[in-house]
């Protein structure tokens, strides 16, 4: 007999259980099998609310919303005659709900979801029975009666020698009086310890959202890693002090009947997670975990470090109280405890920084910083970050002490989240695995996860991304963006995303968004922000403007529209060509020019004259080029006039100063003749030139190649690293 335990996250919803049941009916071909399982992910609290809601309406309606949610699950998991008694049953459990008396309403959780999971493998052919827990699983003055409980569980599945499959609720129970009562949040995993307990099973599994116990809480320290293998005992502390993976009442049933457990991934079930038995498998003091526990009563938080098998408790002591000193932290006392466990106290404001402080010196044999990354789009330039940070790794880590680590990935359809780190040549396999990203699902997740101190990097095209970055900023996360739409705001919005980094501690980096490698935002700042005020700032910034202007050739070569369908066809435009050529493109990167220049530009202060009349943005695209065939003839004279006079015209953005202005500077964007004199006169193809003039300094010019995904790739990893 085994025992596996699935938690809510794993069953949230018809696509989780699938993959539940794909890990369970391997288990039942091999071994009789007891399934436990929690209440699908936030249906806890909903009952809660709804036992808690005095109005009788809105009881109904929050009941209601919770129906039709696992209705939606049947809907997705059964089909014709099963799935009409399927609902059938969720109806009748669900009018038990709405009978219940408000303390008894959190109990109906995990009956629903054993309920469906239950059914759905009797479907699937299984021979399965549902076990009430409430039945088997008994309480005398709140605490378990172990002896009846496990005489209740054996004879239970003695009693039906030909089932392969028993579904069990998780944390719920029954008192001395028979009245249904619970084992407390998380008390699923204490439900599973019971019937292995019980049962006499020979493993017992929790399956979870997790790669195991951890050496520290990702979310805190993202260089935390797996414990493969551990004792009750320390498994146990570690629980008790605040390793929410665990609840701590589970290990006593298991340590007791002598059975080892593991906790693993449902979402990696090839993982191997963390085995914790009564023979660890690791040598004479060796670290396990560092975890902490806030007393709000007390005002402190206590921070524990748990090892096996410490030979001398003074120099772990020692090592302890010189890492917080290091991080700056003055501890409340000295550090006590006895045996592996290591205590030590410190202010709740220090929590996060003194568990890092103490992991890093306990379990980070390197020197090496772990920034975290969550990559938003996986079109070109995101697939040559992922692909770039594979192959760049070890250098980095090398000559800048520190190692990006991909945590989550999205694109426009699909995402995935693991903080374990995501390797770069999994990357495109995992994304194809992964979960829908509809809705802003990936932001969700990353905010739910992501340990403080992670950067977001946005590689999409999204307009509508920037209305989540103030919230990113909150979660005390940093963002890197090539996406330049997402910058030309109205300058209200502009600087109040760039108080919220600010303020939260965090960066907001987008050098990539103007010029992609070359380094002009960082040199406009750095005068902007020194005693040498920017004068003025010419700029050509449009990759797609330039490749088109520098490759005509007025009647000696291809036609204007020709070249402009090429770029198009390479993917140099936007969908529809006349966004670059009525200049949009331009003045986002204006706009973030001017700002980064500290001047408060908005988009209706710069003048724009388009590259064609305006007849030409006032008609279907196929029209738009037959129209642009009709005015080669124009655009030949005017090369041959520009040729005579030795001249090239160029689309320049200009930001000048001018007292008569708004804000004291004009700001242009439009097509300019220049000589062989201008920096703007010898350049080809894709390539940008900005001009700075500040008061004191001369013209810095600034030029190089302004597109290639390669070059935007690495930008964004040069941000991510500053």
């Amino acid at each position: 007999m085994q025992v596996l335990k699935f938690g809510g996250s794993s069953v949230a919803d018809a696509t989780r259980m699938s993959q539940v049941i794909d890990i369970v009916l391997p288990a039942v071909a091999r071994e009789r099998t007891i399934l436990v399982c929690s209440a699908v992910s936030g249906c806890t609290d909903a009952l809660i609310a709804i036992g808690a809601e005095t109005d009788a309406e809105r009881r109904a309606q929050q009941i209601e919303t919770l129906r039709r949610r696992h209705h939606g699950m049947a809907r997705r998991l059964f089909t014709g005659a099963e799935r009409r008694e399927m609902t059938e049953e969720l109806d009748g459990l669900f009018a038990e709900l709405s009978a219940a008396p408000g303390e008894d309403c959190v109990t109906f959780g995990e009956l629903f979801s054993t309920r469906i999971l239950a059914r759905k493998f009797a479907c699937e052919g299984v021979a399965t029975q549902w076990l009430d827990s409430r039945e088997l699983v008994r309480t005398l003055g709140g605490v378990v009666a172990e002896g009846l409980t496990y005489a209740k569980i054996l004879s239970a599945v003695d009693g039906a020698p030909d089932c392969r499959l028993f579904v069990a609720p998780g944390f719920i129970a029954s008192d001395g009086d028979g009245r249904v009562t619970t084992l407390g949040r998380g008390g699923s995993d204490y439900s599973a310890a019971l019937f292995a307990a019980g049962a006499r099973a020979s493993t017992l599994e929790i399956w979870t959202d997790v790669p195991g116990i951890m050496t520290a809480n990702p979310k805190v320290v993202p260089a935390a890693a797996t414990i493969p293998d551990i004792s009750y005992k320390a498994a146990l502390t570690l629980a008790e002090n605040g390793a929410k993976v665990l609840y701590a009442p589970t290990v006593k049933p298991a340590m007791e009947a002598g059975i080892a457990f593991s906790i693993r991934n449902t979402f990696d079930p090839r993982h191997p997670g963390t085995l914790v038995s009564g023979r660890p498998a690791v040598k004479e003091g060796e670290w396990m975990g560092v975890t902490s526990l806030t007393h709000a009563e007390k005002g402190e938080t206590s921070v524990c470090l748990v090892g096996e098998a410490i030979p001398g408790r003074a120099s772990a002591a020692g090592r302890i109280c010189a890492a917080l000193s290091e991080a700056g932290i003055q501890p409340l006392g000295e550090v006590t405890g006895e045996g592996d466990a290591f205590f030590i106290r410190v202010r709740p404001t220090v929590e996060q920084a003194a568990v890092a402080a103490i992991h890093h010196e306990f379990f980070e044999s390197r020197a090496v910083t772990v920034i975290p990354v969550f990559v938003a789009g996986y079109g070109a330039v995101g697939h040559e970050l992922v692909r770039l940070i594979g192959l760049s790794a070890e250098r980095i880590a090398t000559r800048r002490g520190r190692s990006i680590r991909i945590l989550g990935l999205s694109d426009s359809r699909r995402f995935v989240a693991d903080l374990r780190g995501i390797r770069p040549e999994d990357a495109e396999k995992r994304l194809e695995g992964g979960e829908n990203a509809a809705e802003g699902a990936f932001i969700d997740a990353m905010l739910a996860c992501a340990p403080r101190g992670a950067v977001f990097v946005d590689c999409t095209d999204d307009m509508q991304l920037h209305r989540r970055y103030a919230e990113i900023f909150r979660g005390g996360i940093s963002i890197v963006t090539s996406n330049r739409r997402s910058l030309a705001l109205p300058y209200v919005q502009y600087a109040a995303l760039k108080a919220e980094a600010r303020q939260n501690g965090a960066f907001f980096r987008y050098d990539t968004t103007v010029g992609t490698s070359l380094p002009i935002l960082e040199s406009i700042a750095s005068d902007a922000n020194c005693s040498d005020g920017i004068e003025s700032i010419e700029a050509v910034v449009s990759c797609t403007l330039n490749y088109i202007i520098t490759a005509y050739d007025g009647a000696k070569r291809d036609s204007l529209g020709t070249l402009l369908r090429r770029a198009q066809d390479v993917g140099l435009t936007e969908a529809d060509p006349r966004t670059d050529l009525g200049g949009q493109d331009v003045l986002r990167k204006l706009l973030i020019l001017a700002r980064e220049a500290g001047v408060p530009l908005e988009a209706e202060d710069v003048e724009i004259v388009p590259m064609l009349p305006r007849e030409f943005f006032d008609c279907p695209l196929e029209e738009f080029y037959g129209k642009l065939a009709v005015y080669e003839p124009q655009f030949v004279a005017r090369e041959a006039e520009l040729d005579a006079a030795g001249q090239r015209q160029r689309f320049m953005a200009s930001l000048r100063r001018d007292p008569s202005a708004r804000l004291g500077y004009r700001a242009e964007i439009k097509m300019q003749r220049v000589g062989p004199e201008s920096p703007f006169y010898w350049i080809s193809g894709t390539e940008n030139v900005t001009v700075v003039h500040s008061e004191y300094s001369a013209p810095l010019v600034i030029k190089g190649a302004g597109e290639g995904v390669r070059l935007a790739a690495t930008g964004i990893i040069k941000d991510i690293l500053m």
